[in-house]
This record gives structure tokens, C-alpha cells and sequence, in this order.
């Protein structure tokens, strides 16, 4: 079976797993001890933070720990929406954003905040103008992801940052960085991002390790009530092995970025070459986009039906992102994008990881070959 998910989860790098079973093995201490075994996890979690900061180009003070994305997300949101909230209680998002950071908004907008989303265009990109002329006297924050976790398409980060910080400087910039990290430079203090989110899970890390960047000045209401871990702003005792699994995942992933991208974007286009000569799919993803995602639609076909028969065929794809796959909706950024009901349900997703090779490609598009042979005589009756 050839695994093509990789923007849902990716296998821990052994490298990775090494490093942390040593860590659980030896070093179990509690970092807020002030004995020895807390002294020795204290040093390890402050070597995990420089390194992660590294990766990014920020200070390590500026790191707050997290347990992943959704969380990082949350509390960079709501955290930054409670805290501001004398200022006014206006939010600028996009509806294609990730669920951690969509249904963080609307949960906001039913607790009495104001919310914009700007539209994308047909590529699921946003314009830079359009996001900053949305701004009002009462914004407090601008959330926006870097790369969309479905279809690839990557919005103008470093532009919106730029106009932001012009116009209107006390309004917070929010930058969901998952899926762009360790495929593009990620550099959130160059674009005026005051915070940024990442998943350690998705560059080959382990689950239930996050960050988020709060740049310096900036002040949170924290989710939760606690100990005073992580600067007050997320309390509960860290979990050391996980962290420093990550920050060596984040290391190894920032020195392969430009390889991984090269490598990836060459099987990417390939891929998209051979969707395009299927009569029954329709390409919803760019060769501008992301280098590691691929996104389609098989509108005469329900997705799950897809995924399934490729999977018989020995390959491994995903409908829609990882946290909305089993949702029967049709995909919130397909219908975003201007897709009709049939291709927003039809849609699937290929994601490259760092060890896809052109042998595997070949694999999964003669999959996709078989799959349509299959399931072409079931198409109208779908």
C-alpha cells in the first residue's frame, strides 16, 4: 500500500522516533521542578524552543508550545479576539480556511464578534486589496492560512502583512503556517505576522506537538487555567519528548525545504498532466500552488467511492482535509472556489511526501486509470 496523505499526517522520521524514545527513557523529569531531573528536562525543553525558532527566524521567547495546530490556532484567535476586545470586535477571515480556524471564528461570531470573509477567487486564492480594505475602525485580527490544506493554493501572506502593518498597525495578523512550513520559507516576523501556528505531525514530527509564535509585545487571554507553564499563556506540563521531536523534525524539514520542494513539484506536475487527460476529473489545484498537493474533483462519483476503490488498487488518498473527511458536506472551500454541489462532493486529494520517487507516481496514476475503468459504468447511477 503507497501512502499519498501526507498533508493529513506524516510517519514519524525514525531519526524523530529515536530521539524521543531516548528522552522518555532517561530524561522523565518535570521542567518547572527545581531538582536535578527537572533541571536536566528544563534544558532540553529551552534547547527545543531555540531550535524551533531557529526554524522559523524568531526569537525563542517568542515560542509557546502547544499540543498542535488546533490548539495553537485557537488560542492565537480567541486568545488574541478576548484580549483585544476594548479595541473593537471585528475578525477578517476566508471561508477556506482550516476548520480550527473557521469554527474558532464562528464560535466568536456567536459570542457577539463582528466577522468578514473575504472571498477567493476561482483558484482559492485571496487578493491582498481585498483583504485590507475590509479592515474597520473595530478590527482586531486577520486570520489567514498560508497554503489551503485542501487544494494547495498559497494566498499573498508577505503582501496582506505588508498593506496591514501600513494601514492599519494595531490590528493583528494571525497566520495558520501548517502546510506551507518545510515546503516554502516560512519566515512569519519578515511578512509582519504577530502570530503564527504549526503541527509537528506534519513534517514527519509526532502527533500532539505544536507552536505558536507570539511576537513581542503581543499579549493573549489564555484557554487554559493552570500552572504558570509556557509564559502563562498555556498552562499544563510539557511534554519534553514530544517537543524535542519536534524541533528536530522542524530542523530536518527547513534544510530540506529546497530539495523537497524541487523533488516534489516535479512528481506534482506530472500528476496534475495525467488528471487533466481523465475526461472524468476535473483539476482544482495550480502548477503556481503548493508543491505537494494535488487536488481534483470526480464530480459523477462520491468521493468515499473513489478513495475506496484506490485503496483496493493499492494507494492511499484522502477526500477533503483529514479533520473534515468524514463529514458528508461537500468541501466549504471547493464551494468557496465557485465549484458546483457535484464537484464541491466530489473532491480528492494526492499529497507528496519527502519519500515519494517517480516509481510511485507511476503506481498511483495507473491507479487512477483503473479506478475509472471500474467505476465508469456506475457514474449516472451515482
Amino acid at each position: 500500500m503507497k501512502y499519498f496523505d501526507y498533508a493529513a499526517t506524516t510517519p514519524p522520521h525514525p531519526d524523530v522516533i529515536r530521539t524521543m524514545a531516548e528522552i522518555m527513557e532517561t530524561q522523565f523529569g518535570n521542567p518547572s521542578s527545581i531538582h536535578g531531573y527537572g533541571e536536566r528536562a528544563d534544558q532540553l525543553l529551552r534547547r527545543a524552543r531555540s531550535g524551533c525558532a531557529a526554524a522559523i527566524g524568531v526569537k525563542p521567547e517568542e515560542i509557546v508550545f502547544t499540543s498542535g495546530a488546533t490548539e495553537s490556532n485557537n488560542l492565537a484567535i480567541k486568545g488574541s479576539a478576548l484580549r483585544y476586545q476594548s479595541r473593537g470586535r471585528h475578525i477578517i477571515t476566508t471561508a477556506t480556511e482550516h476548520a480550527s480556524v473557521y469554527e474558532s471564528v464562528m464560535q466568536l461570531q456567536q459570542w457577539g464578534w463582528e466577522v468578514t470573509l473575504v472571498p477567493v477567487n476561482s483558484d482559492g486564492e485571496v487578493n491582498a486589496q481585498q483583504v485590507v480594505d475590509a479592515i474597520r475602525p473595530d478590527t482586531v485580527l486577520v486570520s489567514l492560512m498560508h497554503v489551503n490544506n485542501e487544494t494547495g493554493a498559497i494566498h499573498p501572506i508577505a503582501e496582506i502583512g505588508k498593506q496591514l502593518k501600513k494601514k492599519a498597525s494595531r490590528v493583528l495578523f494571525h497566520v495558520d503556517g501548517v502546510q506551507g512550513f518545510g515546503k516554502m520559507e516560512a519566515r512569519p516576523a519578515d511578512w509582519g505576522a504577530d502570530l503564527y501556528s504549526l503541527s509537528a505531525h506534519k513534517i514527519r514530527g509526532p502527533k500532539g506537538a505544536g507552536l505558536l509564535y507570539v511576537r513581542s509585545g503581543v499579549e493573549l487571554t489564555p484557554l487554559l487555567s493552570g500552572g504558570s507553564q509556557e509564559q502563562g499563556l498555556r498552562a499544563g506540563t510539557e511534554n519534553v519528548a514530544l517537543l524535542v521531536g519536534m524541533a528536530k523534525a522542524m530542523r530536518m524539514a527547513a534544510e530540506d525545504q529546497v530539495d523537497f520542494a524541487r523533488r516534489s513539484t516535479v512528481l506534482r506536475d506530472r500528476l496534475m498532466e495525467t488528471i487533466r487527460v481523465i475526461p472524468e476529473f476535473e483539476l482544482n489545484s495550480r502548477t503556481e500552488g503548493a508543491p505537494h498537493i494535488v487536488h481534483f474533483s470526480y464530480p459523477g462519483m462520491k468521493a468515499e467511492v473513489a478513495l475506496h476503490t484506490l485503496e483496493q488498487l493499492g494507494v492511499t488518498i484522502s477526500t477533503q482535509s483529514a479533520c473534515s473527511s468524514r463529514s458528508a458536506e461537500p468541501s466549504r472551500t471547493l464551494l468557496a472556489m465557485g465549484r458546483d454541489a457535484a464537484c464541491a462532493a466530489g473532491g480528492l486529494r494526492i499529497s507528496l511526501g519527502d519519500e515519494h520517487r517517480e516509481e510511485d507516481v507511476a503506481l498511483l496514476e495507473q491507479a487512477l486509470h483503473q479506478m475509472v475503468a471500474q467505476l465508469r459504468p456506475l457514474e449516472r447511477r451515482m
